[in-house]
């Protein structure tokens, strides 16, 4: 494996602690036209898709809704109020400066415009070289489009990076790109390492040999 140069997060579920947020948003969604809250199943399946299809997902069995009607409270509603209930990683931020002293970061995430709230909210918008989300890459996850645009962004071979995911739609993303995968606090997942917190991911052999040379200075 090449040196590596580059750190690629995905944000729900690595990033942030973040069904509770989805559970709430959803189900408000829902609530606005007198529907039922999301099985446990349709939480699990809006916490790894973009918001476009996840909407389409939890109105499926409603067709006596109007899209129009459906576009239009989703516009009105603010993810803003829903991201007190995000949790995020107590170590994140410092993993993250020290890549960056020797290499980049990245995100490729199935959020769209949400994205920008959730890095100005958390102070992270600095700590990220690049963010690719549903809504600038060509195809949303599990498509690769976006770690290839990072890798291209970059001008780095697929070798030089590494990409932590938590869900089968994060395996499939990186499968067959040539990124190492992490599978983060998710066993279940085929990947090439796995890790439960950012301290964890700091002992895996790739990180551990790139930040061998913050000590070296």
């Amino acid at each position: 494996m090449a040196a590596l140069k580059l750190v690629i997060l995905d944000c729900d579920g690595v990033m942030f602690s973040s069904k509770e947020a989805n559970r709430h948003y959803y189900n408000d969604l829902l609530k606005a036209f007198s529907r039922p809250p999301m099985t446990q199943a349709e939480l699990d399946y809006v916490h790894m898709h973009n918001v476009y299809t996840s909407v389409r997902h939890i109105f499926r069995n409603y067709p006596e809704i109007r899209r129009e009607e459906i576009d239009r409270v989703c516009a009105e509603t603010s993810y803003s109020p829903y991201l007190r209930h995000m949790i995020m990683e107590p170590d994140l931020p410092a993993f993250l400066q020290d890549v960056q002293k020797l290499g980049f970061t990245a995100i490729s995430t199935n959020r769209t415009d949400t994205m920008d709230q959730v890095l100005d909210t958390f102070h992270l918008r600095d700590l990220f070289d690049m963010v690719v989300t549903a809504g600038n890459a060509p195809r949303p996850k599990p498509a690769p489009d976006a770690l290839y645009m990072i890798l291209e962004h970059f001008r780095l071979p697929a070798e030089a990076a590494i990409y932590v995911g938590d869900s089968k739609l994060d395996e499939e993303h990186c499968k067959g790109t040539g990124i190492a995968f992490v599978a983060f606090n998710n066993p279940e997942l085929k990947a090439d390492y796995y890790a439960d917190s950012f301290a964890e991911v700091r002992q895996l052999p790739p990180l551990q040999k790139m930040l061998q040379g913050l000590s070296a200075g």
